[in-house]
């Protein structure tokens, strides 16, 4: 193989399963038409130009692109099964059904032999809860996920989006009802959001957890692509969420862009320039080298993308360098 970033596997957190450093993330696999995603094709060139490069963890989720993103994963990774460890997520509307969403032991087990048939596979390597869901007892969700394991569907189970308490609540429920731990977590994490090293990334070190730290481009905000007192362009994800008819989705797009952000993404491609590389570059390497990151899921929507990506974690920032971006992004306590 050629593992051409130089990537050292290591332990998903308390656990024997090997990972890379970089994560494939799949949320733009079969993105609906008039939106930025990646062809199927192009997905299929994307992966394989990913596990010859030495990843071997692809992320997706049921939610994503109403169930396509899993069956592209599925059907580019036909042949390459045994090489690539498959993360999947539930919790998103599957329906209309009141048991159609959410960690209940019916949806979860619905869910899951949905998430089988599409991905192409008889196991999944890490299954993961998308969010925390009030409405379910944590024991019951541990105690289905813990079958899940024992019955040989699933290898690993994780999390994404809990907050530390939830981490806690779910790994004591599991000791309780004599299940299996969770060994990761998804959490956002970048120079512009840095709020999970006060409590978050300590926990998942105390309880077990690895972390595959999402957006580590800060919605694009970190590419140098917006500058301040330019409107997002109607064909980038900010400037289509701003349209949106959701105000959540409006009310991301707007704080996304707020001063802070800006002038942090400033500061990253004022380095960028200084080092010769890209923003995105610097931002990346920044991330994959903060302590309790065991991975940073990347998104690309096309294998230059890829390629652009994989450079970022080959780049060393020098200590001023580091020094500058912490010291920028440092988060208000």
């Amino acid at each position: 193989m050629n593992n051409a970033v130089g990537m050292e596997y290591v332990p998903l957190g308390r656990s024997g399963l090997k990972i890379s450093p970089v994560c494939l993330g799949a949320m733009n696999f079969g993105a609906p038409a008039g939106t930025t995603g990646a062809s199927e094709d192009e997905a299929g060139n994307i992966i394989g130009a990913y596990l010859d490069a030495g990843g071997n963890i692809i992320d997706t989720a049921d939610g994503y692109s109403a169930g396509q993103s899993e069956e592209i994963v599925g059907r580019a990774v036909k042949g390459r099964r045994d090489s690539v460890v498959l993360a999947t997520k539930a919790f998103l509307p599957q329906g209309p059904g009141p048991n159609d969403r959410g960690l209940s032991r019916v949806h979860l087990t619905r869910a899951l032999e949905a998430s089988l048939r599409r991905l192409g596979t008889d196991y999944i390597d890490l299954y993961q809860c998308h969010q925390w869901d009030p409405a379910t007892p944590i024991e019951e969700t541990v105690a289905a996920l813990d079958a899940f394991v024992r019955s040989g569907k699933v290898r690993y189970l994780g999390c994404s989006n809990f907050t530390a308490a939830q981490i806690v609540e779910s790994q004591w429920a599991a000791e309780r009802v004599g299940g299996t731990p969770f060994i990761s977590l998804q959490p956002q994490y970048s120079l512009i959001a840095r709020d999970i090293e006060a409590e978050i990334l300590p926990v998942c070190q105390r309880h077990g957890l690895g972390t595959l730290t999402w957006s580590p481009l800060g919605g694009g905000v970190l590419t140098g692509r917006f500058l301040p007192g330019e409107p997002p362009g109607d064909d980038s994800r900010i400037g289509r969420l701003k349209a949106s008819p959701m105000p959540a989705a409006r009310a991301w797009a707007e704080g996304i862009l707020s001063e802070r952000n800006l002038r942090i993404a400033g500061e990253t491609a004022a380095i960028a320039a200084d080092l010769g590389t890209s923003p995105a570059n610097v931002a990346l390497a920044w991330v994959a080298r903060q302590p309790g990151v065991t991975a940073v899921i990347i998104g690309p929507r096309t294998v230059t993308h890829l390629h652009d990506n994989l450079a970022g974690f080959s780049l060393t920032l020098p200590p001023d360098a580091l020094a500058r971006l912490n010291e920028i992004s440092r988060p208000a306590r």
